[in-house]
């Protein structure tokens, strides 16, 4: 498939507003290559199996290694998953919230067919004390399906600015239900404000035909509440692809805010080779990204596009757009020449 996307992929030009609209020359480093493709805490089945049990566990900090420790005991009287069989294969897993991305996720081993499983283990977490003071821990337990579907069993989260850390004992906690916000599949990451014009061929009526071809110009003015991954802030800039175009020609960024969770950013970007058909199977890409000197974080993006599955005849994972993006997308295609003005809420992609 990616043989033949390469084929039809758009070479969309790109280049800036003119200043009025406070365009911005970038001169930041290249940006890495960390993948935008963040999955769910809560990925898998989860069954119909309510929590119950608990899990037995003890929280460090090693100061001169820098690492926090969760040391992983054991847990008792999980639910039953195989109610046939009788039996439950769990694991405990662990992220640092907000940004599960990017520390990343830690896990046990799977213990078979036990509702009382016996682990010992230590889960560790190279990070800065002080940045993780102003993170929650997340762990929660699974039972392991060889298929992938596997089933959540219950957790518990910690708010680490409150956690004693004098208290290096183990200690049991009641397994609890998937919190609302989770089961909604609500990852508050901030809120991107943005315009967005479609400017047909022609349409301007100059000679000779102004524009020769049709331009999208997209307008982004700021992000308003952020994922704060240091106690300082953040230093935030936004990336620009139209998608199936990956190449550099289609590859457009901000300049770099620093120490704020609110950028305000005013940046406008322009891509002409656009065709009003073009509009159904491209897909304007925005993700916002922490910078840092050896790599950067990804902290939420929108995908601005009709959301069919489909580009140019061909399945994308990509054209993934909420109902909200869709719609801001169809009153563009709906309203030539006119700034369409949106308020989105970033997410994973």
């Amino acid at each position: 498939e990616s043989d033949t996307a390469s084929e039809v992929s758009l070479q969309f030009n790109r280049h800036k507003k003119t200043p009025s609209i406070g365009s911005h020359s970038s001169d930041m480093a290249s940006v890495s290559s960390v993948s935008g493709s963040v999955l769910s805490v809560y990925s898998g089945d989860f069954g119909s199996v309510d929590a119950q049990g608990t899990v037995e566990f003890a929280l460090d900090y090693d100061e001169k290694n820098r690492e926090f420790q969760v040391h992983v005991s054991q847990c008792k009287d999980l639910a039953v998953v195989d109610e046939k069989k009788g039996r439950s294969d769990p694991y405990v897993k662990t992220y640092l919230l907000p940004d599960k991305a990017r520390m990343g996720k830690r896990k046990t081993s799977v213990k078979k067919r036990t509702v009382n499983p016996i682990y010992n283990e230590v889960l560790r977490y190279k990070i800065e004390k002080m940045v993780l003071l102003i993170q929650k821990l997340n762990l929660s337990v699974w039972h392991n399906d060889p298929l992938g579907r596997n089933s959540f069993l219950g957790e518990i989260e910690i708010d680490l600015a409150s956690w004693d850390w004098s208290n290096r004992k183990l200690n049991w906690y009641p397994l609890k239900p998937r919190s609302l916000s989770a089961v909604n599949g609500v990852d508050h990451r901030g809120v991107m404000s943005l315009s967005i014009k479609y400017v047909p061929p022609g349409s301007l009526g100059e000679w000779p035909k102004n524009p020769p071809s049709g331009e999208v110009h997209i307008w982004v003015k700021d992000v308003k509440d952020l994922l704060q991954l240091r106690p300082a802030g953040v230093d935030s800039f936004v990336k620009c692809y139209v998608l199936p175009d990956t190449s550099k020609k289609s590859y457009q960024k901000t300049r770099v805010i620093k120490r704020d969770t609110n950028p305000v950013f005013n940046h406008t970007i322009v891509y002409d080779g656009f065709h009003t058909e073009d509009l159904k199977d491209a897909c304007v890409e925005l993700t916002v990204w922490d910078h840092e000197k050896l790599t950067n974080h990804f902290l939420g993006g929108i995908r601005l596009g009709l959301g069919t599955g489909l580009s140019y005849g061909i399945s994308v994972d990509w054209m993934d757009s909420t109902q909200e993006e869709v719609a801001f997308w169809q009153e563009m295609m709906l309203a030539a020449n006119e700034w369409i003005e949106g308020l989105l809420p970033l997410r994973s992609l």
